[in-house]
């Protein structure tokens, strides 16, 4: 429902603002600064360009927790990540997500019951998005500062240099894709000492789908990587608290050393992890899935297998091409391949893939 009485809702008509705003900022700002967009530090200015014209950078202490989860989930999840969202929003904390449904709404809404106990106000429930998945996906009502980023690099950095810590919650390959582009930058020696608080989390019976992807990350980029978040199940409190601790930490490091506590400009993001990947069958053939590599750059073509199978899943141009030219092959060392593959199958087997309906894959693992 848009309209009450003849009216439209004043939520509705600001998030067809925001869209608005910022396909034209794109048009006209971006487009003027083509030229910097080869270069990591323009590619960052940009980001912090399309975030301050759309009013989501503001001088407040940290507290931006940013929320990853699938949009199909059980509802034993979806519940889940309400009561998480409750807690945080009772220790003061704001949320951002990816804006759509199920694991995107659910923290909104369990913090707006608890925002409004403590009668927090200026409270933030932030949408970030791209014109790709806002085509397939509408926002989540809640939101009430929604940005739309050009690409999806550009809004995974967004989350990176707004949030003060993320929370991931059980998903699918999107939820894969963030995970892996969060732990390639993490990993990056210049990111050594930069604290950032990253926990998995759902209801127990989500255990074994966090198992899963801990033993993928463990097997691909090594316990290095899986050093660097925490897994807690079935204990919203706890995460809360958790998550609270670190923040807390970031505010320290920022303070100390003097940088922003709205935007992030510490956290080195090479320029691997910024440029627009286009998943053609030809670009996801051509990842190099193999042991040996740096973990960053393996984690980086990780990341892209990812987000071509997302493309396949969701928007229009990767669907198009799958009908065209069938299932994109993704190839690599057999170790490898054969976790990707278990893993995908069990996203597919869980219904992770798609909000409904059968799910034909559209890809095809090849060792």
């Amino acid at each position: 429902m848009a309209f009450v009485d003849g009216e439209i809702i004043r939520g509705v008509a600001e998030l067809l603002f925001a869209v608005v705003r910022d396909l034209a900022y794109m048009a006209i700002e971006l487009e003027a600064q083509r030229a910097d967009l080869d270069t990591s530090e323009g590619i960052t200015n940009a980001v912090f360009g399309q975030l301050r014209n759309a009013r989501i950078l503001q001088p407040l202490d940290p507290n931006l927790v940013v929320c990853w989860g699938g949009h199909s989930i059980s509802r034993d999840e979806y519940l889940y990540t309400k009561q998480v969202g409750y807690e945080l929003g009772l220790r003061g904390l704001d949320i951002c997500t990816g804006c759509g449904p199920g694991a995107m709404k659910g923290p909104m809404k369990g913090a707006t019951i608890a925002h409004a106990k403590q009668r927090k106000h200026n409270t933030r429930y932030i949408g970030v998005t791209e014109p790709g998945i806002i085509a397939a996906e509408s926002p989540n009502p809640i939101v009430n500062h929604l940005v739309i980023m050009p690409d999806i690099e550009k809004r995974l950095e967004a989350f990176v240099r707004i949030g003060h810590g993320i929370l991931v919650f059980p998903g699918g390959v999107g939820t894969a894709e963030e995970i892996l582009y969060l732990l390639g930058i993490l990993l990056r020696e210049e990111n050594a000492d930069v604290p950032f608080p990253l926990i998995l989390t759902g209801p127990t019976i989500a255990a074994p789908y966090f198992e899963q992807i801990d033993r993928f990350i463990r097997l691909t980029l090594g316990d290095a990587a899986a050093s660097r978040y925490e897994i807690i199940v079935g204990d919203p409190v706890a995460v809360a608290r958790r998550m609270a601790e670190g923040v807390h930490g970031v505010r320290a490091h920022r303070k100390d050393q003097k940088d922003s506590y709205y935007f992030n400009w510490s956290v080195h993001i090479p320029l691997e992890y910024q440029q627009p990947f286009e998943p053609s069958h030809e670009a996801m053939a051509a990842l190099d899935l193999h042991h040996g590599r740096p973990a960053p750059a393996l984690a980086a073509d990780l990341r892209r297998a990812f987000s071509g199978i997302v493309a396949g899943n969701v928007k229009e141009d990767g669907m198009r091409r799958i009908e065209e030219f069938g299932p994109f092959e993704i190839h690599g060392d057999p170790e490898i391949m054969q976790a990707l593959d278990e893993l995908l199958r069990g996203f597919v087997e869980q219904r992770r893939m798609k909000i409904s309906g059968d799910y034909r894959p559209c890809y095809r693992v090849v060792t």
